[in-house]
């Protein structure tokens, strides 16, 4: 499995961490310093997880547009994918979409997200509780999906919280993968972002207790992806569009 990394601090961290308890063999890629991979054919499926920088910052992250094209490509192959919240933001771009900062400002701390109807019936989001406990901390979002996405969990005032593009990219504009120590790290480099949080929400108490009921939700989320990747569970039924080529 493929696990890009745009950030140059921070570990894979809890995700990384179920996803080889469930079975899966990660290969780490920092494209601020290593090649992207010429193919994909090594690969089961490909990981993107998150980093400070904006998804349209091309110009001063060249590399960016690398870690796009992998995307795109694993998506026209039909490689299960998972982004997580750069991640998702990229594998949008990739296939299509736009980012751009949140008009309401941006989002920090644990909260809430709603299941669509689209999650009821999708191989990794059926299983999960109506309203998942999530982490967020950004300031850009998805603000249109690729025309080959579906929606499978929304929150205000940002609706386009998790989806899927055809039958196995994923994306999650929130964190899951964090532990409370990479919160507050995240929040003492970024302070005007931490500010808009509500009071005590980046407390380490509250974002133990936060972590704690992610794990429960999440961990199994995440051998389910390792199961995708096998071929030991069945993709989504794909919307019915055009998906990007490679």
């Amino acid at each position: 499995m493929l696990v890009i990394q745009p950030s140059e601090r921070d570990a894979p961290a809890m995700l990384g961490e179920w996803l080889a308890a469930a079975g899966a063999e990660l290969n780490l890629v920092r494209p601020a310093h290593s090649r992207m991979p010429e193919d994909l054919d090594a690969y089961r499926a490909v990981v993107c997880l998150g980093g400070a920088m904006s998804a349209n910052a091309v110009l001063e992250y060249p590399w960016l547009s690398d870690v796009q094209r992998v995307l795109a490509r694993a998506v026209a192959a039909r490689i299960p994918v998972l982004g997580v919240c750069l991640g998702a933001q990229l594998l949008a771009v990739a296939c299509g979409g736009r980012v751009a900062p949140g008009s309401e400002g941006p989002e920090v701390g644990p909260a809430l997200v709603a299941k669509r109807d689209a999650a009821w019936t999708d191989p990794l989001f059926a299983e999960l509780p109506l309203l998942p406990d999530v982490l967020q901390f950004h300031r850009d979002v998805v603000e249109r999906l690729p025309s080959a996405a579906v929606v499978l969990a929304s929150s205000n005032p940002y609706p386009n919280q998790a989806y899927r593009i055809g039958d196995s990219a994923y994306g999650l504009q929130f964190h899951i993968e964090t532990t409370t120590d990479i919160v507050l790290d995240w929040a003492a480099r970024a302070p005007d972002v931490a500010s808009v949080a509500s009071e005590g929400d980046l407390s380490r108490e509250r974002l133990d207790e936060l972590h704690t009921d992610m794990a429960e939700t999440w961990r199994p989320f995440a051998q389910r992806f390792v199961r995708l990747a096998a071929g030991d569970l069945e993709p989504a039924e794909p919307a019915r569009t055009n998906l990007p080529l490679a």
